[in-house]
């Protein structure tokens, strides 16, 4: 909910400044220029569903990058924890997966520091597109 609600949050900014901007042409976006009165009548609801669902996919992405790498951490720390109930010999081969547990965390934060940077892009075309209608 936190990702979606972050994406809602810019693509509400982006139509509050496009439409202040540029008034009631501020959705002239979903028109491309040009475009033949029978054509528009497709493309428009085209552009709108495209519209709409780009703080979708940029939620959706940001949700599916988190838990996969969250995901992949509790499945590697319940093999190392498993490994330690065994007890024994078994014992001195937890530091494996733990090492892979460290080595994944520093993985997440790479992931986490890409991610960052591309739902700021995203997040800055997105308020271009809004700015300089086409």
């Amino acid at each position: 909910m936190v990702t979606l609600a972050l994406a809602l949050s810019v693509f509400g900014g982006v139509i509050i400044i496009s439409v202040q901007l540029h008034g009631i042409h501020g959705f002239a976006h979903f028109l491309p220029p040009k475009t033949s009165l029978g054509l528009a009548f497709l493309l428009v609801p085209i552009e709108i569903v495209s519209f709409l669902f780009k703080p979708l996919s940029l939620g959706v992405r940001l949700f599916a990058n988190i838990i996969a790498g969250h995901t992949l951490l509790k499945v590697i720390g319940g093999f190392s924890w498993s490994i330690i109930k065994k007890g024994g010999l078994f014992f001195i081969g937890h530091f494996i997966p733990l090492f892979v547990l460290v080595l994944l965390i520093g993985l997440e934060l790479g992931v986490a520091l890409i991610q960052t940077y591309v739902f700021t892009i995203l997040i800055c075309i997105y308020f271009r597109e809004g700015v300089n209608l086409h």
